[in-house]
């Protein structure tokens, strides 16, 4: 972590903000949305939709410079490029918010260096903390969402050839996005990974069988973080299982191996309440205000992340990660639950990475 240890260096590069209102990020050229029905070049380069109503703008008395374009449309069933940078540098700080019955509509993709297969492909909500297309507030350090839905991300991105995010739109209706992006440019030294974000769902989990966060993960690289959403399908406490993190080359038997789902996320004896906290936090959806409520019960959301930071998952070949999910059952016995388990896996790594496991369709990811 650097976030304070080198704030007073001078490094010599230079900020860029990506808007709706600089889609390129150019010096010198934030905030010249012009209150017209043509588009401007740059957002015709990049294939946006023009959505500016030039009779009725609230900015039509003041004109150019006054808020002219703070957000896009997205085309119904439609993919919206929202960065496309040539060059080196770094993402530094990314800002979205959409409306939350989005979370699970709009899916975020990001390729680094030319890249053909993305190296973060997550359902918005999902990537900033947000299962179940419910807005939540957390306050980790790497990712952080305040009221009303501002989704912020903090984890450094470095590209050395270019950048590309895109968002596509799975409803069947317009779609609206409001984002700022930082970047640097900057030299990208030799040692700095590409990130990466995996989602994943199994709705319900086979019985018997544990859910898988990432897997198929070659080369050299750390795990920083995880994200999970936890729907139940079972009466009673559930998370008995255990995190395992199986690490280059392990076979059965993985080296990383917790002692517990509330454990991996910080807490103990079933939870008991909810936390958002800098690496970790645990939230019941169906039960905000937290300790004295009832919970784990038939239908019951529960939301968790843990952040690496600190502590990451070094491998330098291979990784796998798991999470075993285990209730009660009569008799004191464990109880193999089949319940609707999504997560976010957030790691770096030296490229080129492995393809991803095919996202699903609208239908797969929809909550229900």
């Amino acid at each position: 972590m650097n976030f304070l240890s080198d704030i007073s260096r001078l490094t010599g590069g230079t900020t860029r903000l990506i808007t709706a209102e600089n889609v390129y990020g150019e010096k010198g050229k934030g905030g010249m949305a012009k209150i017209s029905a043509a588009p401007q070049d740059e957002v015709v380069r990049i294939g946006q939709l023009w959505s500016v109503d030039h009779e009725k703008h609230p900015a039509r008395d003041l004109g150019e410079k006054y808020k002219i374009r703070p957000c896009i449309t997205l085309a119904p069933q439609s993919v919206t490029t929202i960065m496309d940078v040539a060059g080196e540098g770094a993402i530094t700080h990314i800002w979205f918010t959409t409306g939350d019955k989005a979370y699970r509509d709009q899916i975020v993709r990001m390729y680094w260096d030319g890249e053909a297969e993305p190296s973060v492909e997550c359902p918005v909500g999902d990537f900033f903390g947000c299962p179940f297309t419910t807005r939540l507030k957390l306050l980790s350090l790497p990712i952080n969402v305040n009221p009303q839905g501002g989704m912020n991300c903090y984890f450094p991105m470095p590209f050395r050839r270019g950048a590309r995010v895109t968002i596509e739109n799975r409803d069947t209706k317009d779609g609206l996005l409001f984002y700022a992006i930082s970047y640097e440019e900057r030299p990208v030294a030799a040692d700095e990974a590409y990130f990466h974000a995996q989602f994943r769902r199994e709705n319900p989990l086979e019985y018997g069988k544990d859910f898988v966060i990432l897997d198929g993960v070659k080369g050299k690289g750390h795990y920083v973080g995880t994200q999970m959403g936890w729907q139940q399908n079972s009466q009673g406490w559930w998370g008995e299982g255990e995190i395992k993190a199986f690490i280059d080359g392990d076979g059965e038997y993985a080296t990383y191996v917790g002692t517990g789902t509330e454990d991996y996320f910080g807490g103990a004896w079933g939870f008991g309440d909810n936390f958002t906290a800098p690496f970790l936090g645990y939230q019941d959806l169906m039960n905000p205000t937290g300790a004295g409520g009832v919970t784990n019960r038939v239908g019951h959301r529960h939301s968790m992340y843990r952040f690496h930071l600190p502590d990451p998952i070094r491998f330098n070949t291979d990784l796998k990660v798991t999470m075993q999910a285990l209730g009660w059952r009569v008799g004191g016995r464990f109880l193999p639950v089949r319940d609707d388990i999504c997560s976010v896996a957030y790691w770096y790594q030296t490229d080129p990475h492995a393809n991803f496991p095919v996202l699903g369709d609208r239908d797969a990811l929809e909550v229900i």
